[in-house]
């Protein structure tokens, strides 16, 4: 009896391990073929084989219509490697112009995991991308000649104008991390690398289609499966809109020439960025084809750094330009009305420390001080509310409200433009000085910000978003280079406005100030007027010799453009900041530059700065 039972209670013990075993092998079973793509998928590729359809990118337009990117055809051979058979590699080589070693290097690499993960004998591996028609053509003739290589039809970028590459931006193969990203990419695929190519990749892309061939039991092609009844045409890339003027843009381009800077144009009403250049630039047809990567390689050593997009990614001293937000912060914290003078004989002079200025009336109010861009008037602006003890209790409590008036006009945070790539600039708070200074600061130790120096960093964008602002009497739209995007909204940032904690009615009194700059003072050279221009100078000091700088905005009560231009080394703000603000502004209101205005421009076109570097 007892051993009767053992045996049974062992027979259990077995048919459990037996059933356990069989439902954990049908588990396995269910989950690779129903569960699993990976059953399925290499199956499949036995009886199918899937050519992908890719679709054409949406096309760029400038705000005036004008085409700036559209599509050409371009090839792509590829391979399936379990249908090479006899392949004669010397004359694929030649074919194709390529060498032995890069064809053994190629094939090594496709079947390397590690570099393609997605690799499988049986089905499409990119082996050259970008082919044009004729050497397609070339190697269409001799096809036959090597079977398991095919022909996929693709699109190429051309551009209609050499100008506009940093807001244009490009397209490159995609890389292993953007694959782990985005499941939509496959290895030999493109995405958009910079600018609104990167910005606006899901909507430029559009969606793949994909034709379903059936192979015989030799791996022949017989065909499209029931008649393509599961095939899916692609769906195009949406167009895009620019804000860009292409005309303002390639001015701006050209006054730029020689000099490394920056010009960028805003529609106040809207933050459409009607110009963005940074100099030096390059042609964007560059970045193409099977020489791209060459071409961005000796771009990037290029020591004038063309691929440095400085309009957003250039931290500079704003120098006076900044001080049209002093004036502001200052009127709104009740340290000066418009009628407050300060003294100003050579500058700013205080218990030992001189900053110094140019020769002008003094003592002076606010408009004048605006207007001939006076330095010890916000010298002691300044002073006066850093140490306004009563008002504020600490230093750092008046630091600190300074700091927000600043960030709300939109400083040292990025703006959020719809381009990769912007720098945030630097407005310094108590707790920077604090740590600086051990707790041992005031007014005097960090007076250069005043003016726009010291710690003070801003992008030009920044700087032409403050015009802008001023232009609106106290608030901006985002600025955005995307106008219209076909089918779809534009994201509500960029339709939403942003204000500042300065009342409406202190930036009249600037709006003067800079009315008067232009109209007898340190801007007068830019005066036209019939267009009302309202300007700022800027001189920014620099270890070596000044950067010039210019903003403002015209008409003064209906504006249509705020604009900043800075050019490194470039001296006195009236040098070259002056006349190129005047110069794109003219253009952009008036369609055309008057004949004396063109030969100053061609003069600022043929004048060269010297900044050491190899000449381009």
């Amino acid at each position: 009896m007892d051993r009767n039972y053992k045996l049974a209670k062992r027979r259990y013990v077995i048919g459990g391990v037996v059933l356990t075993v069989v439902v954990l092998f049908i588990i396995r079973l269910f989950a690779l073929q129903i569960l699993s793509d990976d059953y399925r998928k290499n199956a499949d590729s036995n009886a199918f084989l899937k050519k992908i359809q890719y679709p054409s990118r949406g096309v760029i337009y400038d705000r005036t219509g004008k085409l700036l990117v559209y599509n050409q055809p371009a090839y792509d051979i590829t391979v399936v490697m379990k249908e090479i058979t006899s392949l004669d590699t010397l004359d694929l080589c030649r074919t194709l112009r390529i060498t032995p070693e890069f064809l053994r290097r190629k094939f090594r690499d496709l079947k390397d995991r590690r570099l393609n993960p997605g690799y499988s004998p049986y089905t499409n591996q990119v082996f050259l991308t970008q082919l044009s028609a004729e050497d397609c053509g070339v190697f269409q003739e001799k096809l036959f000649k090597f079977p398991g290589f095919y022909i996929q039809r693709r699109t190429i970028r051309q551009y209609n104008y050499n100008s506009g590459a940093h807001i244009l931006g490009d397209i490159g193969e995609v890389s292993k991390q953007e694959m782990e990203d985005d499941e939509y990419y496959l290895p030999g695929d493109f995405i958009g690398k910079l600018g609104v190519e990167r910005s606006y990749e899901k909507q430029l892309r559009g969606e793949k289609g994909v034709e379903v061939l059936l192979r015989d039991a030799h791996g022949r092609i017989q065909g499209n499966y029931m008649e393509g009844k599961f095939d899916k045409a692609p769906v195009p890339g949406k167009n895009l809109t620019l804000s860009l003027d292409i005309e303002l843009q390639m001015l701006g381009e050209r006054l730029l020439e020689g000099k490394i800077g920056s010009i960028v144009a805003i529609e106040p009403s809207t933050g459409e960025v009607l110009c963005l250049v940074s100099s030096p630039t390059y042609d964007p047809s560059l970045m193409i084809g099977r020489d791209r990567g060459k071409n961005h390689l000796a771009m990037s050593k290029d020591p004038w750094k063309p691929l440095l997009n400085r309009a957003i990614m250039g931290a500079y001293p704003p120098g006076s330009t900044f001080k049209t937000t002093q004036a502001l912060t200052f009127l709104q914290e009740g340290i000066i009305n418009t009628g407050t003078m300060y003294p100003c004989s050579g500058g700013f002079s205080y218990r030992g420390l001189h900053v110094g200025c140019h020769a002008h009336p003094s003592p002076l109010s606010l408009i004048p001080a605006i207007a001939t861009s006076c330095n010890g008037y916000f010298c002691w602006g300044l002073y006066y509310m850093i140490g306004a003890r009563q008002k504020y209790g600490s230093v750092q409590k008046a630091m600190n409200t300074w700091r927000d008036y600043m960030v709300s006009m939109g400083f040292g945070y990025q703006l959020g433009i719809d381009l990769p790539g912007e720098k945030r600039g630097m407005i310094p708070n108590a707790q920077y000085y604090d740590k600086a200074y051990r707790r041992s600061w005031n007014g005097l130790t960090i007076i250069s910000i005043s003016i726009g120096q010291g710690e003070v960093t801003a992008t030009p964008l920044q700087i032409a978003n403050l015009g802008a602002t001023i232009a609106n009497r106290g608030y901006f739209v985002t600025p955005h280079v995307v106008k219209e995007i076909e089918g779809e909204s534009i994201d509500s940032i960029y339709t939403t406005r942003r204000y500042t904690k300065v009342d409406k009615g202190h930036y009249e009194e600037v709006v003067q100030g800079m009315r008067s700059a232009v109209l007898g003072g340190t801007c007068r050279t830019a005066n036209i007027p019939e267009l009302e221009i309202c300007g700022k100078t800027g001189t920014a000091q620099n270890h070596g010799k000044d950067h010039s700088a210019f903003m403002g905005f015209a008409p003064m009560n209906n504006p249509k453009i705020a604009i900043a231009v800075y050019v490194e080394n470039g001296g006195w703000g009236a040098t070259y900041g002056v006349p190129i603000g005047k110069l794109v502004i003219e253009k952009y209101l008036t369609g055309k530059l008057t004949a004396e205005d063109e030969a100053l421009a061609t003069d600022i076109q043929n004048r060269r700065i010297d900044y050491g570097l190899q000449e381009r």
